[in-house]
């Protein structure tokens, strides 16, 4: 039996969907009333207090932890979404004897200094609060399970995604922002794969105590990225170059709406920061070599099938 957290975000739901299709009983914990897909078990818990984590992992064999924090109006949520609500699942957890898979981020490592794709044993200097929080919880994943398997997802996107899609719903009108300074270049992996790199995480026994990133070997460009979007949606786009200076201070102006809505968006000084690093590239070969896996979605079809999923759900027009 599999418990996931964040069952109901993107990622998430796309590996409720995974696990059940392979025949698997699956629980999800949820902090209120929610759907779920049919077959999952809700419990209900909150990892910022701990209440009720004892019982939603009480006969689970996998956890797999998805749950936490990308996007908050005070630097404190940061912490107390990644950080300390996973310190109180490891606790949960600890001495059970239950696989357990954490889900962090290329961001609490950080991009990469050289250019080259960064390894799992590279000095962590991540940029921002969320990346910060991030590398937190696995010190606290270490501490108190020195037995569960780290993954470190960079981009990921697919159909659901709300983070990605801004940029693409941008190429659809014919219109995409970039910060000058050169071309920059990341690592991406689309969901459903990033879903069975997750699963062979948690199956495979070797993995105790390893750290993996789970990404599509080959880095992609930013303006590769687009220029496939536009190929797909039959768009030519006119790409306008932000200063720094300008981006800086957008970014600066949704951190102030944001609080005068008190709805958290993608936009803040500190993505703008991530956004001006010139690598955020990550090695996949531990992965391939140790949990035989390989993200086998290029690009060019990630992108149509996530495309033709926002424009079936209405959420792009093209």
């Amino acid at each position: 039996m599999t418990l996931v957290t964040g069952g109901t975000g993107f990622i998430g739901g796309h590996l409720l969907e995974r696990l059940l299709a392979a025949g698997e009983t699956v629980r999800a914990l949820v902090r209120r009333k929610t759907d779920l897909p049919a077959g999952v078990q809700a419990f209900s818990g909150d990892l910022a207090t701990g209440e009720g984590l004892d019982a939603a992992v009480r006969g689970a064999e996998t956890v797999i932890h998805l749950a936490g924090v990308t996007k908050a109006l005070r630097t404190a949520e940061y912490y107390t979404g990644n950080m300390r609500a996973t310190e109180n699942l490891a606790r949960a957890l600890a001495g059970r004897g239950v696989r357990f898979v954490h889900v962090s981020s290329l961001a609490a490592v950080g991009p990469s200094p050289d250019g080259k794709p960064v390894a799992e044993d590279a000095e962590p200097w991540p940029l921002t609060h969320y990346g910060k929080s991030k590398l937190e919880a696995e010190r606290v994943v270490r501490h108190l399970t020195p037995e569960a398997v780290i993954v470190r997802p960079p981009v990921v996107y697919g159909p659901r995604d709300t983070d990605v899609f801004q940029l693409l719903r941008s190429i659809s009108r014919g219109l995409v922002l970039e910060i000058a300074g050169g071309e920059r270049w990341f690592s991406a992996i689309y969901v459903k794969d990033l879903c069975d790199g997750l699963i062979a995480a948690a199956r495979t026994p070797s993995a105790a105590g390893r750290d993996y990133f789970l990404a599509r070997a080959t880095p992609v460009s930013w303006s590769a990225f687009g220029a496939a979007a536009a190929r797909i949606m039959g768009r030519t786009p006119r790409v306008v170059k932000v200063p720094p200076p300008i981006a800086q201070a957008a970014g600066a102006a949704a951190e102030l709406w944001s609080r005068i809505t008190g709805k958290p968006g993608i936009l803040s000084r500190e993505k703008v920061r991530e956004a001006r690093a010139t690598a955020w590239t990550c090695d996949t070969r531990r992965a391939t070599a140790e949990l035989g896996f390989t993200a086998g979605t290029s690009i060019e079809a990630g992108l149509a099938a996530t495309l033709a999923w926002y424009k079936e759900a209405g959420w792009l027009t093209y």
